[in-house]
């Protein structure tokens, strides 16, 4: 997969930043405790490393010495007086498998190993924090938490749509709240930052640790994102069902739609775990419909060989071929145009032009991959997530979010986050195994 990995920053941009000093010994009473300078290696590849030493422009560059994340996990001192410390969550932005299992995790760890007094859910995401609003705070009690990881969705609701920062760390003021974990995708984690510089301009000693979340698995240094194999798997299921329908009819095509606004690995992680997938439309791999290497003559190829085709189309792929509103939602985010509905009317029209009949049949799960519950692999995964947030919120650590990296836990600035977002390389190994999988050609370009 496509990741920063082999972007140029320096050591200190992993550095993460400090409410005070953590002077306080740490109440937890069993398991180690993670030394300060425990830290996993940021790049794995020897040529990445080497490259960053490159010319640029150029000039020549530094070799770049070796960057590493701090290790997430307790450390032996901490910050706060746990006994005095109030917690509060929020969670921002689209549904994702997994939300209501970080909020237990974190709900848990804070109580039960840090005894703090109170841990508060901010309702209906950063309009929670607005008093016009009118949302309640619900007490996040253990008794409260215990059964939510059952259910889909986020027991306190969410929102999109930018929030007055000022006004953010007024209610955190008037609250009381010493460390908010706010859980949401790239667009939360800015917000986050912008509540970060907020807390400093005002000298005032509380903690922000931000937890990425995203179906569509495209923050950076978050690999994967806590809900993706719950979406692969579902997605499989609804791929399992058009594969059916296709193969049950004359000139039968199943055509899913998945999520996945600027990247595609739903569509292809569900293509590599279920190989019965023909085509893989993404945003990161450009197509022509019509034409001698075109997307309609290559399905044409394959139904006339074959009887069938599967095709799975991410929600994002192919938008130069519509016409794009420009409509945007409270996040930002442009509308997108419907590429499942150009593509059931431009193979319905190539086909009549050859007095063709095709069985297609259209599925689009997406609401239901989002609102599932997670399956055991995200929900182990939420759980350390959340467990490893606390411990950083504890230790006096913020602006920074918690992630998996190299197979460790990890503490990464929110600013590496919101560099930008990832997709994926179709010059990888990973593409490469989508292309392999499914048959279809490495470009359905004419002018490649």
């Amino acid at each position: 997969m496509n990741t920063c990995q082999d972007d140029i920053f320096q050591p200190e941009e992993t550095e993460i930043p400090k409410v005070g000093e953590a002077k306080i010994n740490n109440p937890i009473k069993f398991g180690r405790f993670v030394d300060e300078n425990d830290a996993i290696l940021v790049n794995i590849s020897r040529k990445s490393i080497e490259e960053n030493g490159k010319k640029k422009n150029g000039k020549a560059k530094k070799p770049q010495e070796h960057i590493y994340f701090e290790a997430a996990g307790p450390r032996d001192k901490v910050y706060y007086d746990t006994s005095k410390t109030k917690c509060a969550i929020v969670t921002c932005g689209g549904l994702c498998p997994g939300l209501n299992d970080v909020i237990r995790a974190i709900v848990m760890t804070a109580y039960h190993e840090y005894k703090v007094p109170s841990v508060l859910g901010i309702q209906y995401g950063l309009a929670g924090f607005i008093p016009e609003e009118g949302y309640d705070v619900v007490d996040l009690t253990t008794e409260y938490v215990t059964p939510i990881n059952e259910f889909g969705g986020t027991i306190l609701g969410s929102s999109r749509g930018p929030q007055d920062p000022e006004a953010i760390v007024d209610a955190l003021e008037r609250l009381n709240v010493s460390i908010l974990f706010m859980i949401g995708g790239d667009g939360t984690m800015r917000a986050a930052s912008k509540v970060v510089d907020e807390i400093s301009k005002r000298s005032l000693s509380i903690s922000v640790i931000g937890l990425p979340k995203t179906i569509d698995n495209d923050i950076n240094f978050a690999s994967p994102s806590f809900g993706f194999d719950t979406a692969v798997e579902e997605a499989t299921k609804a791929i399992r069902c058009a594969n059916a329908e296709a193969m049950g009819a004359p000139w039968g095509i199943g055509l899913v739609k998945v999520m996945g606004r600027s990247a595609g690995y739903i569509a292809a992680q569900s293509a590599l775990s279920y190989q019965d997938v023909n085509f893989v439309l993404v945003p990161e791999s450009d197509f022509d419909l019509h034409g001698e290497k075109g997307f309609l003559a290559v399905l044409e190829k394959r139904i006339r060989s074959r009887g069938h085709a599967v095709i799975v189309v991410a929600e994002g792929a192919g938008q130069r071929l519509l016409d794009n509103s420009k409509i945007t939602d409270k996040s930002g985010n442009v509308g997108l145009s419907d590429i499942a509905g150009l593509l059931k009317k431009e193979i319905h029209d190539h086909f009549a032009k050859q007095d063709i009949e095709p069985t297609l049949k259209f599925i689009d799960p997406s609401y239901i991959i989002r609102s599932v519950p997670a399956n055991a692999n995200d929900r182990i995964y939420c759980s350390f997530l959340g467990i490893n947030a606390v411990h950083a919120g504890m230790s006096g650590r913020t602006g920074m979010v918690v992630s998996r990296w190299n197979g460790r836990y990890v503490h990464i600035p929110m600013g590496l986050v919101t560099k930008g977002k990832k997709r994926i390389n179709t010059c990888s190994n990973y593409w490469r195994a989508v292309l392999e999988s499914t048959g279809q050609p490495g470009s359905m370009k004419n002018d490649d």
